[in-house]
């Protein structure tokens, strides 16, 4: 019986192939000498016969649906008659022979032997890759031995039971596809998720397969419908494993060395590699490198002391009690122990159980001999953590019972994550050492303790930044004034770092010297400004790889304010900064409006004064932009929530600072921040007393009787002698070399303080006065008998002053 397939198929010729001439009414017209080898008739036997003569089996022409019209080729196969009477599977391909019109004249057909289905099924089973073909129609599945896993099985426990992927649904979606759209289908079949060492699951021993398959749909060849799916299964665990490998490296680049902070670092190394890569994991750091030190270049030799930084352990539970080591805790590594070795020579160490190294080194600790026994230890991986030329530790992967040794590609693969995470540990190491210098730098720069003074109850906070941005140059301060008056001072480098520190040094010293000059708050932002000019033309030596250094022009910002308890008047000017909140007696709180100034560093622009009349007992906070702005909110949102904590209820201004803090600011701030809150006090009529003299030599007498009396009534009578010559002298020189009005003023707080104001703006100094000169003791005599003495500019001229310390009791 034969079936045929017409169609516009085709397929190579071959020498083997036998040739057979056939008339349109299927009648031999040639026979070639292959055909006689093939099926044994000579050409005289056959030619002039018809060719259904030759198939084998009753009714074979009626089967075989054999026909000779039209112009097109077929093909198929047929069962033959050998000349000896025996059967001969055959392929045939007949190829018709057209005339010039295009019409068939004959048929060529190439005869050539057909596979035996023994043979095929030999094929089948014995080929080393996994075949598999589904009945679309019984849904049977057949497979040969590599698909059923090497075991012997007999066919018919191969055809009745499933291949283990054929549980995969997604698997039997793309069987079921292939059948009904009939093309070919590629499934990859990946290896299940490992719970233990890279390439298999904790406790097994041998490592997952992972597999490509190939799908493609069988045809029945007479009437090319689709019966049934055949598949060839490759094993693809090498490809598998090595894209897991690269896989792990790339998370690597993105997990180790999120933060500039060293032990994190070394955690995030011993996370990823447990369970993937090791059952346990182990990083240990020489105390140099916690410390931000340089450590020596080059490998470490002999016995090393390490520090335990990070560990990892793939069990289940809490804890990790493989660890012979605790966190924080040291240990000493023998020369012959593989992390030893492999500090000492810079390279990468694996070691297993039956080395005698190994033995020894475990045998050497007692609690790690526990381990090992406990948790079947046989394998060890010693990786050196080296970065920039310089040894900063070690890294340990071990493997435990279940799990298979490490080979030389784990080696490979271990030394890459530990190259990554050394270059992200030497990174937290150096940024470690710069902030620590930062911090030293900006804490000697800012104030420790606030000097003592009446004006003002005061309270701060100084937080430096919690993230790799590095310190910053925010800086606060409180400056005592003449007169019982104070300077309130914020300000705000641009910028993070040793140099923005350093610059904050810089102005924090200005404004102390400018503020002793006794300078407007308008006119000391204006000298400021043009040092932070000067300062930004400096030529400086600095290493552009200088690690937070950020080039270009200063840039900073400042808030200066000067509070008198006298007239409880405050006076602000800004240059460029976070404007200050005030909470009023009453409980309101709102942003003090300013006219606002450039930054200083700009040059050219003007500063204003702002002032404000303040009621005993009103509560300033000033601050730096780090406290009230946030990638979240705006400075405008963040003074709005300053406000709301400062209008809660306290009870000190201690508390304030902490409740304002925890109320704006997250776990780790970004940027630095200062926070300084300031009460105000006022000096009432009682403890002031002012008179307005005539430019009069005479009237000198009557004032040093008025300040004697208000001493009395002070309870001073003590300081009476000093006051008299202080005040003598003041007046004297004002109505000599001033101009009037002429004031004398008399504060009594922790100071006696002694004012004379008068409408000139010529400074008195200090001068040696000769044998023979009528002049020039009296400012000697006064800076002699006070604590101190100064001038002071005012609107309207200026104002001389000494203070002197109260009598005893």
């Amino acid at each position: 019986m034969a079936t045929f397939d017409q169609g516009n198929g085709h397929s190579g010729w071959s020498a083997e192939v036998a040739t057979v001439t056939l008339s349109l009414d299927g009648v031999v017209t040639g026979w070639s000498e292959g055909a006689r080898r093939l099926l044994g008739h000579r050409a005289p036997e056959v030619v002039g016969r018809a060719a259904t003569d030759l198939l084998l089996g009753e009714g074979a022409p009626e089967a075989t649906g054999l026909s000779l019209t039209g112009s097109r080729e077929w093909r198929g196969t047929a069962a033959l008659r050998h000349r000896d009477g025996h059967r001969v599977e055959a392929t045939l391909h007949a190829q018709p022979s057209l005339d010039g019109d295009g019409r068939a004249r004959s048929f060529v057909v190439a005869l050539s032997p057909a596979p035996a289905p023994a043979m095929l099924d030999w094929a089948f089973e014995q080929s080393s890759i996994a075949l598999s073909t589904h009945a679309t129609a019984s849904g049977a599945w057949r497979r040969n031995a590599v698909a059923l896993g090497g075991g012997e099985r007999t066919p018919q426990e191969g055809a009745e039971r499933p291949a283990p992927a054929l549980a995969d649904e997604s698997f039997l979606e793309s069987v079921r596809r292939v059948a009904e759209e009939g093309t070919p289908l590629r499934y990859e079949c990946p290896a299940p998720e490992p719970s233990g060492a890279l390439g298999g699951t904790a406790g097994a021993a041998t490592r997952q397969r992972a597999w490509v398959i190939e799908l493609w749909p069988v045809r029945d060849p007479g009437s090319g419908e689709v019966v049934g799916v055949g598949t060839a299964a490759f094993d693809s665990s090498d490809q598998h494993a090595a894209r897991q490998r690269l896989v792990l490296l790339q998370e690597a680049g993105a997990r180790i060395g999120t933060t500039l902070n060293v032990t994190r670092t070394a955690q995030e190394l011993a996370d990823l590699a447990v369970p993937r890569l090791a059952d346990f994991v182990s990083v240990d750091l020489l105390d140099s490198v916690l410390r931000g030190d340089e450590p020596v270049p080059g490998p470490v030799d002999a016995a090393v002391v390490l520090r335990r930084v990070a560990h990892q352990s793939a069990a289940e539970g809490e804890g990790v009690p493989e660890a012979a080591i605790d966190l924080g805790g040291m240990d000493t590594y023998p020369p012959f122990s593989p992390p030893a070795r492999c500090l000492a020579d810079g390279k990468p160490v694996l070691s297993g159980a039956d080395e005698p190294d190994f033995a020894a080194w475990i045998a050497g600790h007692e609690t790690r001999t526990a381990r090992v026994a406990e948790f079947g230890f046989h394998s060890v991986m010693a990786t050196p953590l080296r970065a920039r030329g310089i040894t900063l530790g070690v890294a340990v992967f071990t493997r435990g019972a279940g799990s298979p040794p490490f080979e030389p590609d784990d080696l490979i693969l271990a030394e890459e994550l530990a190259g990554r995470a050394a270059v992200g540990v030497d990174n937290a190491r150096r940024y470690t050492r710069e902030r620590t210098n930062a911090l030293t730098l900006q804490r000697s720069l800012l104030p420790r303790d606030l000097p003592r003074q009446a004006a003002v109850e005061v309270a701060y906070r100084y937080l430096p930044a919690g993230t790799g941005a590095g310190v910053g140059g925010d800086w606060f301060d409180v400056v005592p004034l003449s007169g019982t008056r104070v300077a309130l001072v914020v300000g705000d480098v641009v910028g993070h770092g040793i140099h923005a520190s350093a610059t904050m040094g810089r102005l924090r010293t200005a404004v102390r010297t400018l503020a002793d000059v006794d300078l407007p708050p308008d006119e000391l932002l204006t000298h400021l400004d043009d040092l932070v000019m000067h300062l930004a033309t400096d030529k400086e030596d600095i290493d552009p790889d200088e690690p937070f250094f950020v080039s270009g022009e200063i840039g900073a910002t400042c808030l200066y304010a000067v509070y008198d308890p006298v007239s409880r008047v405050c006076t602000f000017a800004s240059a460029g900064h976070v404007p200050p909140v005030v909470l009023l007696p009453d409980g309101t709180a709102r942003v003090v409006e300013l006219t606002p100034g450039p930054l200083l560093g700009v040059g050219g622009l003007p500063f204003e004064c702002t002032e404000l009349e303040l009621p005993e007992g009103s509560l300033l906070a000033f601050c730096t932009d780090g406290l009230v702005e946030a990638r979240d909110r705006d400075v405008g949102l963040g003074l709005d929530r300053l406000c709301e904590a400062l209008a809660g209820p306290v009870s000190s201004l201690e508390a304030t600072c902490d409740t304002v803090l925890r109320a704006l600011l997250p776990a780790s701030p970004s940027d630095d921040v200062a926070l300084l809150l300031a009460r105000t006090r006022a000096l009432h009529a009682d403890q002031v007393a002012a008179w307005s003299l005539p430019s009069d030599p005479s009237i000198v007498a009557d004032a040093r009787a008025q300040a004697t009396r208000q001493l009395t009534a002070w309870g001073l009578e003590e300081a009476a002698f000093v006051t008299e010559l202080v005040v003598s002298e003041l007046v004297t020189n004002a109505i000599r070399y001033g101009a009037v009005p002429i004031g004398l003023r008399l504060i009594r707080d922790r100071t006696l303080i002694c004012e004379v104001s008068d409408a000139s703006n010529t400074a008195p100094h200090l001068r040696r006065a000769r044998t023979y000169d009528e002049g020039g003791r009296g400012l000697h005599m006064v800076a002699q008998l006070t604590q101190g003495w100064g001038t002071r500019q005012g609107p309207q001229g200026k104002t001389i002053w000494a203070e002197q310390s109260l009598p005893a009791g």
